[in-house]
C-alpha cells in the first residue's frame, strides 16, 4: 500500500528563517510505503499556528541541526489506497471496450499506451479516438513483419493524425542469433529465441517508461492460453516506471468481445484494416511465423504451426500460461489446472497406451483404424473435437475403427518417437493391411477431408 506523507508541526517553538537544504537525494520505496515529490520549503511556508501544511517528498536531503531550530517537528501519515484492480475488473467485467478504454486513458493518461500489432487490434485506437481523450500507440517493429503490416501502419498514423511510437530489437542481438543459428532457426529448435530477441526484450524497454498498457487480447483467440483473461490486471511478468512486481497494469478492453463482433465494429465504423485478413490470415505476426488459416481451423493455428499448441504465446502474455503439477502447460484458469476430456462420442474408442501399441503390432488388421494423437487443453484438438466425432459417427459400423490416444503428458516422448507426433492434434491412419500408420498430412481436419483420405488408404 503506498502511503503520502503530510508534514504538520506541532512545535511551540520558533523555526528557523533558513529553508530546507535545496539539493535533491532519491528516495527509495520502503516495503510498501512511497514518498512522494518533496520540494524545497522555507520556514516562511510553514505554518506557525500548527495547522497543517502538505509537503510533497520525492527528493529529500538529510536535514543538518542548522535547518531546524525547532523543539520538535512531528510527521502525521495520512493513507491514501491503491486501487484494487482484482475488484476494478470484476466492476468492469461487463461494461464495454469503450468504457474500459476511456477508464484506462481517464486513470493513466500519459503513462499509458496501446500496443498495436498490426492486426485487428487497430480496433482498440479507434477507442480510444473515440474518448476523445489523448493517446499513446507504440508497435513492435520486428523487422521481419509483413510488407502489408508496414503500409498498415503508415495508413493508421494518417486516418488518425497520430505517431506511433515503434521499438527496434538489439542490432547486436539480432546479428549474432543469424550469424550463430541462421535466418530461420525458428523452425528447428522453436520460436520463443526469436520472438525474445526480436519482441519480449524491445517491449520490456518499451514497458519501462510506462505505468500501464493495453492489448488486444480477447478470451476466444487462444481458448488454451487466453480464457480466463481480466478486462485488467496487474501486469504478472512485466515492471512498469516505478519498477518492481505490480508496478505495471495490463488493460485488456476487448477480453470478453467474440472475433465476429470486433470484425463488425471494424467494419461500421470503416476502419482501416490489414489486407492480409482478406487472404485469409487472422492472427497476423512476424511473415515467417504466420500464415492463412483454413475455414474450421482456429485462428491461433496461423502461427508456429509447427510447435505444440501450449506453446502459441511469443512471450509478450507469458503471464497466461502455467505450468501444473505434471509438467504441462495449460491455460491460468484461477490458478487450476484440470481441463475436461475431448472426443466423447460413443463411437470413438479410447485407447490407453497398451491398447495402441498392440494395435501398432498387428499387421493384418481385420479392421482400418483412424486414431488422433491429442490433449484436451490443446485448442486445435477442441476445435477439431465436432468433426471428429461427427466422423465417428459417420464410420460407424462401416469397417473403419475411429479411436482416441491421449498423447500429451508421460506419453509424449512415446508418441514422438513410435507415433510421429509432433503437434497436437496428430492423425494415423492404421490401415488393414499395414503394420506402420500413415500419418495425414493435411490441416484440413473437416469430414469430407479426413473421409477422403481414408478412402484413399484404408
Amino acid at each position: 500500500m503506498a502511503l503520502a506523507i503530510n508534514v504538520s508541526s506541532s512545535s511551540s517553538s520558533a523555526i528557523s528563517s533558513s529553508s530546507f537544504p535545496s539539493s535533491d537525494l532519491k528516495v527509495t520505496k520502503i516495503g510498501s510505503l512511497r514518498l512522494l515529490n518533496r520540494t524545497n520549503v522555507s520556514a516562511a511556508s510553514l505554518s506557525l499556528s500548527g495547522k497543517r501544511s502538505s509537503v510533497k517528498a520525492l527528493n529529500v536531503q538529510s536535514i543538518t541541526k542548522e535547518s531546524i531550530v525547532a523543539s520538535e517537528v512531528t510527521e502525521k501519515l495520512d493513507v491514501v489506497e491503491v486501487e484494487d484492480f482484482e475488484e476494478l475488473a470484476k466492476r468492469l467485467e461487463n461494461a464495454s471496450p469503450l468504457e474500459i478504454m476511456d477508464k484506462a486513458l481517464e486513470k493513466f493518461g500519459n503513462d499509458i499506451a496501446i500496443a498495436f500489432s498490426g492486426a485487428e487490434d487497430v480496433a482498440l485506437i479507434e477507442y480510444a479516438h473515440l474518448t476523445g481523450r489523448p493517446y499513446r500507440v507504440f508497435s513492435l517493429d520486428t523487422g521481419r513483419l509483413n510488407p502489408e503490416t508496414y503500409r498498415l501502419f503508415d495508413t493508421v498514423e494518417k486516418h488518425y493524425g497520430i505517431r506511433i511510437e515503434y521499438m527496434f530489437p538489439d542490432a547486436v542481438e539480432v546479428q549474432a542469433l543469424v550469424r550463430n543459428k541462421g535466418l530461420f532457426s525458428f523452425y528447428e529448435d522453436g520460436h520463443q529465441e526469436c520472438c525474445r530477441i526480436r519482441k519480449v526484450r524491445p517491449l520490456r524497454r518499451a514497458l519501462k517508461g510506462l505505468r500501464a498498457w493495453i492489448t488486444g487480447q480477447r478470451k476466444d483467440q487462444s481458448p488454451g492460453t487466453r480464457s480466463e483473461i481480466p478486462v485488467v490486471q496487474v501486469d504478472p511478468v512485466f515492471e512498469g516506471l516505478d519498477g518492481g512486481v505490480g508496478s505495471l497494469v495490463k488493460w485488456n478492453p476487448v477480453a470478453n468481445v467474440e472475433g465476429n463482433d470486433v470484425w463488425n465494429f471494424l467494419r461500421t465504423m470503416d476502419v482501416p484494416v490489414n489486407t492480409l485478413h482478406a487472404a485469409g490470415y487472422v492472427s497476423i505476426g512476424c511473415e515467417p511465423c504466420t500464415r492463412a488459416v483454413l475455414p474450421g481451423q482456429h485462428e491461433r493455428e496461423g502461427r508456429w504451426w509447427w510447435e505444440d499448441a501450449k506453446a502459441k504465446e511469443c512471450g509478450l502474455h507469458k503471464g497466461n500460461i502455467k505450468e501444473n503439477t505434471n509438467g504441462i502447460a495449460t491455460a491460468n484458469v484461477n490458478g487450476t489446472a484440470s481441463v475436461a476430456d475431448i472426443f466423447n462420442s460413443e463411437n470413438v474408442v479410447n485407447l490407453s497406451r497398451q491398447g495402441i501399441e498392440n494395435l501398432m503390432k498387428l499387421e493384418n488388421r481385420k479392421e482400418a483404424w483412424i486414431v488422433v494423437l491429442y490433449a484436451p487443453w490443446c485448442p486445435f484438438c477442441q476445435a477439431m473435437e465436432a468433426s471428429f466425432d461427427e466422423l465417428a459417427d459417420k464410420l460407424g459400423g462401416s469397417g473403419v475403427k475411429v479411436a482416441k490416444f491421449r498423447a500429451d503428458g508421460d506419453q509424449k516422448d512415446f508418441a514422438k518417437k513410435e507415433l510421429q507426433l509432433g503437434s497436437f492434434p496428430t492423425i494415423l491412419v492404421f490401415p488393414k493391411n499395414s503394420s506402420r500408420p500413415i500419418k495425414y498430412p493435411s490441416e484440413k481436419r473437416d469430414v469430407d477431408s479426413l473421409t477422403s483420405f481414408l478412402n484413399l488408404v484404408r
